[in-house]
């Protein structure tokens, strides 16, 4: 398959305004966080202004805010996205399946409405200042100095999360939106308690007690679990869990510190076998320190996440490509075969990095699979490949799972080409 792959001819680019589309700062996921930051302009736009919304107006806009970009985030709320997103026919029209199948940009409205909790949180303290030095009993000063504190938290975390600081810092990042989060949380619990004398007829109070129950319930779930691990290469560690088993096309946090940092891999569940596996791939300290030492149990909590593969159903076939361990990711749906698919994977010598064991496996679920050896033949020219995959074997979508920069170079070279591309966006 490779060779006449290969002597296929790259599409031409279309229209400067397909070109356009399927820029980066286009993407749906900055779509959504527009979308979210003028909803909450057009309030500002279509009310008294600012300083005559009052405290507990511009209070309840934070909690609204703080409410969606929490919920979204949530375990349950995502797989209820995707479950609701897979569930349009392959009858319906192309260009409405491929827009579907953005969902797992949702990551925007986090995005959005936690810079927007920000925006009014800021003005609240403002008006709540101006309120306290013309009328000194007005506001509590407690309440001010609460308040001023948790703003200087919002923007702490909002700053963390900024794609040039989060990419750099990540752990940095993680454990700020962790325990800040949490800070966050008990701040807005005491300025509630202070500001409301009637809890139970305060919405405030039961939008608090919603966040506050969404961001339990992964840690509830908390527990450590027995994994066996088989090291093929120094390069890569599979792991083996038989807590559970879950479905194909999710993925599991795992830790050795549960206070400190998380690392979500993807499931590989074998149909009619219980249990799942994930791969683990030398990219890091933490992965380099996991495979040398090949721990006997892990951290997990929570539930298994849907990740973007799961559109696969949105298409009547797909073409998956694949490089290093983002094979992971890519094998669940191989072997459980929903949706016809065809496969390229690029990694260097795959059967001496990840073994013979796990090569076979993927051939005999995907016998016409091309495995590129980037130690043979060096590094190939996806862009081209996924093109000429799609018009000599006709799938409708692709989905890429790699690095980020080769992501989104793939992805938005499809996507001016007009083929539907999706990958992982790395927003969290």
């Amino acid at each position: 398959m490779s060779e006449a792959l290969t002597q296929v001819a790259l599409p031409r680019k279309p229209s400067i305004g397909r070109r356009l589309s399927a820029l980066p700062w286009l993407s749906y996921y900055n779509r959504l966080f527009v979308l979210v930051i003028a909803c909450n302009a057009g309030v500002i736009w279509l009310g008294p202004g600012v300083l005559a919304m009052g405290a507990e107006t511009l209070s309840t806009m934070v909690l609204i805010n703080l409410s969606l970009a929490t919920l979204v985030r949530q375990q349950y709320v995502i797989n209820a996205l995707f479950w609701l997103a897979t569930r349009v026919p392959v009858t319906w029209p192309l260009c409405i399946r491929r827009r579907v199948a953005k969902v797992y940009h949702f990551g925007g409205l986090h995005s959005g409405a936690a810079v927007a909790a920000t925006g009014w949180f800021i003005a609240l303290v403002g008006v709540q200042a101006v309120m306290h030095l013309s009328e000194p009993g007005s506001v509590s000063l407690t309440v001010l100095w609460l308040n001023a504190v948790l703003v200087g938290v919002l923007l702490l975390m909002v700053g963390m999360a900024l794609p040039q600081v989060r990419g750099r810092f990540h752990n940095g990042f993680e454990r700020v939106h962790r325990f800040a989060g949490w800070s966050v949380l008990l701040l807005f619990w005491g300025r509630t308690l202070l500001a409301s004398p009637e809890l139970l007829r305060s919405g405030s109070f039961w939008m608090l007690v919603l966040l506050t129950v969404s961001i339990a319930l992964p840690w509830l779930r908390l527990r450590k679990v027995a994994i066996e691990t088989v090291r093929p290469s120094r390069h890569a560690a599979i792991v083996g869990f038989t807590h559970t088993t879950p479905f194909a096309g999710s993925s599991t946090a795992i830790s050795l510190n549960p206070l400190l940092e998380w690392h979500s891999f993807a499931n590989i569940p074998t149909p009619g076998q219980a249990g799942f596996r994930l791969i683990i791939s030398r990219a890091g300290d933490w992965t380099g320190q996991f495979i040398e030492q090949l721990p006997s149990h892990v951290w997990v909590k929570g539930i298994t996440t849907a990740g973007v593969a799961n559109v696969e159903t949105l298409f009547k076939s797909v073409l998956y490509i694949a490089t290093g361990s983002g094979i992971g990711p890519v094998m669940p749906h191989l072997l459980a075969g929903n949706v016809p698919a065809q496969l390229i994977w690029s990694t260097r010598s795959p059967r001496s990095t990840y073994g013979d064991a796990l090569v076979d496996e993927i051939l005999h679920a995907q016998p016409q699979a091309l495995i590129w050896d980037t130690d043979e033949r060096g590094k190939p020219d996806l862009v081209q490949l996924a093109c000429a995959a799609v018009e000599v074997q006709g799938v409708e979508a692709v989905i890429c799972i790699s690095n980020q920069g080769l992501t989104r170079r793939v992805v938005q070279e499809l996507e001016v080409r007009g083929i539907p591309a999706y990958g992982a966006i790395w927003d969290s």
